[in-house]
């Protein structure tokens, strides 16, 4: 059934084709769990990867990866093929480069902090308007002043910078608080903690390994292992979209082509969107209208067609839609706004077969000619060529280590950047031979620094009682009547500080002791 130029999709009264030239117009599929949202894919997946397309998809739950194995003949892969006359199904596995933000189930993805930009880190971090123009100060000063932000620790290292010179800077770049600085840490320990730590650094990813094909021409299945990464929606949401705008930024303008150059499926795509600000959403808008010239096709994939903001949902020419339940008042409306999206077809009412359909079946409408839709029909999608479900961690492992990307990511690169200058910068103004972290005393420590400076200095220490010698090699033999009261005053200061000091550091152990009771 496979047709030149056209990826088959499935059979209603015809054969349904995806046509290749005007899959770049992006695409829609919908549906409730269990409906066969994930069978769709891979089948567009496949049909993609046959024509010579690479693809980019998020596996949520790891049924995806099949795609590297070759199918099965299962009851309902013959059922399906007769249904639906296909009778040249082949067994067929398709190239397959895995990917995990955490190393663990594919190579790495990393970014550096600056290419993810304070927008989306903002976004990421949950940023209100106040902190997210701070952090973009801190951004603006690191391009002034030469500092390079890979990894977190650099951008912890630059605001502590910028706190520490928030009052001068404030004319040059506008209000900066510490409070709003120690906000922003705190967001970014958060995010530390839930594993995003891992993804920024060196080597950051290279766009061209996601357009790779296979020696026998195949274009290569880039399946990112998302089921612990949807543990965290916004880190996963804000990644695929920092994804689409590198895709956006770095290809050229190559107009419409015979083919896509690749294809990007966005599933769960409703977490995007939730509660996303509006510049966030006009930039996701603007992304998908415009990533179409540089030969990419984006195809959301989420339950509700609700999920996807109109002016978004207006680009999606493709759309496959699934069976949907209308039990309550939202159900009933996202059924009605998914029947509303279809060119309607006399022969049946849309809003209603949309809860009729059954698992594997669709609405199915596509660009066709010079971009028209063609009318919806009812569609038995068909069975994927690649296994349908997921492969042992064995045969994952033999992929990632055989792949062409087999160690190239593997290894993290720590390489100077704003931590370790900044580092310097702070070691470069502490005198030569005080303690690490210890400024200069000088005179302005006063007598409290002197007497601190002779308790806790590990330099030298206070002299014993009774010894006039030559401690820190200017005291005089004998002291006048002035001078005794002075140090008698000092060595009382001294002991009062010593035993304040003891009484805070007990009371600190006894509380930490006795919190919890």
């Amino acid at each position: 059934m496979q047709v030149d130029g056209k990826i088959y999709l499935g059979q209603s009264v015809k054969a349904e084709y995806l046509e290749l030239k005007l899959s770049n117009r992006h695409g829609l599929v919908t549906g409730a769990t269990g409906t066969g949202k994930t069978v769709s894919l891979q089948v567009m997946a496949e049909g993609f990867s046959a024509a010579g397309v690479p693809v980019f998809a998020a596996d949520i739950k790891g049924d995806l990866s099949g795609v590297a194995a070759a199918g099965e003949e299962k009851d309902w892969v013959v059922k399906r093929c007769q249904a639906i006359g296909l009778d040249d199904w082949e067994p067929t596995k398709f190239p397959v480069v895995f990917w995990d933000l955490f190393g663990q189930q594919g190579h790495p993805i990393r970014a550096t902090v600056t290419e993810m930009g304070p927008l989306l880190l903002a976004r990421l971090m949950g940023l209100n308007d106040t902190q997210e123009g701070v952090l973009n100060i801190a951004f603006k000063l690191a391009d002034d002043e030469g500092l390079l932000i890979l990894d977190l620790k650099d951008l912890r290292a630059l605001l502590s910078h910028v706190a520490e010179r928030a009052g001068e800077l404030t004319t040059d770049y506008g209000n900066v608080t510490k409070a709003t600085i120690g906000t922003i840490q705190r967001q970014l320990l958060v995010l530390e903690q839930q594993g995003g730590e891992a993804f920024f650094g060196e080597p950051a990813l290279a766009i061209a390994d996601l357009m790779l094909k296979a020696p026998d021409g195949r274009g290569t299945i880039n399946v990112l292992a998302a089921d612990k990464l949807m543990a965290n929606p916004r880190l996963y949401a804000t990644f695929l979209l920092w994804l689409l705008s590198e895709l956006f930024e770095e290809l050229p303008e190559v107009g419409d082509l015979d083919k896509p150059k690749l294809v990007f499926f966005f599933d769960e795509a409703h977490l995007l969107f939730d509660e996303a600000p509006a510049v966030l959403i006009d930039k996701v808008e603007q992304v998908v209208r415009l990533i179409r010239s540089k030969g990419v096709g984006v195809y959301f994939v989420t339950q509700n067609p609700l999920d996807v903001p109109d002016k978004v949902s207006a680009q999606l020419g493709n759309r496959i839609q699934h069976a949907l339940r209308a039990f309550t008042p939202r159900e009933q409306k996202a059924v009605r706004a998914a029947a509303e999206t279809f060119r309607q077809n006399p022969a049946f009412k849309t809003e209603t077969a949309i809860t009729e359909l059954g698992v594997g079946e669709a609405l199915v409408s596509v660009l066709e000619n010079k971009g028209t839709p063609t009318m919806v029909q009812k569609t038995l999608i068909r069975p994927p060529s690649a296994k349908v479900g997921p492969i042992s961690p064995a045969e994952r492992a033999t992929v990632v280590n055989t792949g062409p990307l087999a160690g190239k990511y593997e290894d993290v690169i720590d390489r100077e950047s704003a931590y370790e200058k900044l580092r310097g910068h702070v070691a470069a103004n502490v005198p030569a031979g005080a303690p690490a972290g210890e400024a200069s005393s000088g005179s302005s420590g006063g007598i409290l620094g002197g007497i601190l400076d002779g308790i806790f200095n590990t330099g030298g220490s206070a002299p014993a009682p009774g010894d006039r010698g030559t401690a820190r090699g200017s005291r005089k033999s004998t002291d006048s009547l002035a001078e005794a009261v002075a140090k008698s005053a000092a060595r009382t200061a001294a002991s009062t500080v010593t035993r304040q000091v003891t009484q805070a550091i007990v009371r600190g152990v006894l509380g930490s002791l006795f919190k919890g009771r």
